[in-house]
């Protein structure tokens, strides 16, 4: 016997996760799209949102920081 789907669950933080880097990334679907406007809270993905911002840019920023280490500049 299959286990009733129960659509009320909220998104765990793998699918919210998963729904930022797509959407950072222009890739997101419309299925995802749909279910995390029903089911997301705002507060959450702007959160997240603002987190992997301030990571990618960090990241960006030691990369740059030792590409130009290594070239000797």
């Amino acid at each position: 016997m299959s286990e009733p789907h129960n659509d009320d669950k909220p998104l765990t933080f793998g699918q919210m996760l998963h729904s930022v880097l797509a959407a950072a990334f222009g890739v997101q679907s419309s299925k995802n799209r749909a279910r995390d406007f029903s089911k997301g809270k705002p507060s959450q993905f702007i959160l997240l949102g603002l987190l992997f911002t301030t990571v990618f840019v960090l990241a960006l920023f030691g990369l740059v920081k030792l590409v130009l280490h290594l070239a000797g500049l």
